[in-house]
């Protein structure tokens, strides 16, 4: 009886407990339901934007291929550098060990490095007073240019201006010189119509001779209506001609205006025959010369001033005639005077 009590006891126990748990189970199973069917709305939602998923989900496929092709790429260049400085890392180590060794070495060495470390910092603190001064002495050159660029500027002004001056005087000049050619050609006019009138008188006075004429702009004496053969003094019958000459030389600087510097050029000639070399005169030249001076001195002592008169020999090398007859010979031998300008 008493087990058959305890027993019943428990199946009374259990069934609420069975019934609690089937309604939770019923409420669960109800709940899975609930979302099942949630979750089939939202999926058929899901569904009919599959092909935007889709595309959005290849995109994002193609980008995660292109990062980790990216990385892996990424990761061989970090393994290379790793490998790089394994080996970089492995020289070091070799090297720290032979320095060490050395170091081991030179240990006794280090009082004299010392010391070389002691003279090479004065060497250095005295390089760099040169240097100092060097920067010094720069300084002034820049300042001693800067001056020298500012003077040549001012020279180039200078010389602009100058050119302008010299082009402006160029100006001037040549119109002075196209002046002065007017002002010399009236004056050779002038001295040419004065030679004309000189000549014209000289025709007039000496017209009585066959040995005095004109040829060209010269006024010709023959040597034998003045000089005896080889001789340069003036005969008499030459000293009644030339003082003729010296009167119509005075007459005529009375009427020549100041201004022209004029002067009656005597020029003495001879023939082509050569002195005999024993006489007074060794050649020809001489002989010219001299018979031009007579003249010139002759009319000096009859009143011509000496600065208006000039002596010149020619020797035989001006000839009139180049025949080689006497006749030719004696129109050589001769005294031409030339009024000309000086």
């Amino acid at each position: 009886m008493a087990l058959a009590r305890r027993r019943s006891d428990r199946r009374i126990d259990y069934w609420p407990g069975f019934v609690d748990a089937l309604s939770t189970l019923l409420l669960a199973i109800m709940f899975l339901l609930s979302v099942f069917v949630l979750a089939q709305f939202l999926l058929s939602r899901e569904i009919t934007g599959k092909d935007e998923v889709l595309n959005r989900l290849n995109s994002q496929i193609n980008e995660l291929t292109q990062l980790l092709a990216l990385e892996k790429s990424n990761t061989q260049d970090a393994q290379d550098s790793l490998a790089n400085l394994q080996a970089s890392l492995s020289a070091a180590e070799a090297e720290k060990s032979r320095l060490q060794q050395l170091l081991a070495q030179g240990a006794g060495a280090g009082a004299a490095a010392d010391a070389r470390i002691g003279s090479l910092s004065g060497e250095l603190d005295e390089e760099r007073q040169i240097s100092q001064r060097a920067l010094s002495q720069v300084e002034l050159l820049n300042q001693q240019i800067s001056a020298l660029r500012k003077q040549i500027a001012a020279l180039e002004d200078a010389l602009q201006a100058s050119e302008a001056k010299d082009r402006e005087s160029n100006t001037k000049i040549a119109d002075l010189g196209r002046r002065l050619n007017v002002a010399l050609a009236q004056r050779v006019q002038e001295l040419n119509r004065y030679r004309s009138d000189f000549f014209g008188r000289l025709r007039e006075i000496l017209s009585d001779r066959e040995n005095i004429r004109i040829v060209g702009d010269r006024f010709v004496f023959q040597s034998e209506v003045l000089f005896p053969v080889g001789s340069e003094v003036i005969n008499e019958a030459g000293r009644v001609e030339m003082k003729k000459l010296a009167d119509a030389v005075i007459e005529l600087q009375k009427e020549i205006p100041p201004e022209i510097n004029w002067v009656l050029r005597v020029d003495g000639h001879t023939d082509d025959r050569p002195l005999s070399g024993t006489g007074r005169y060794r050649d020809n030249w001489e002989l010219s010369s001299a018979r031009a001076t007579s003249v010139v001195k002759f009319l000096i002592e009859n009143g011509v001033p000496a600065n208006r008169l000039v002596a010149a020999g020619f020797g035989e090398y001006q000839p009139l005639d180049t025949a080689g007859t006497d006749e030719a010979r004696s129109r050589n031998r001769r005294i031409e005077l030339k009024l000309t300008e000086r």
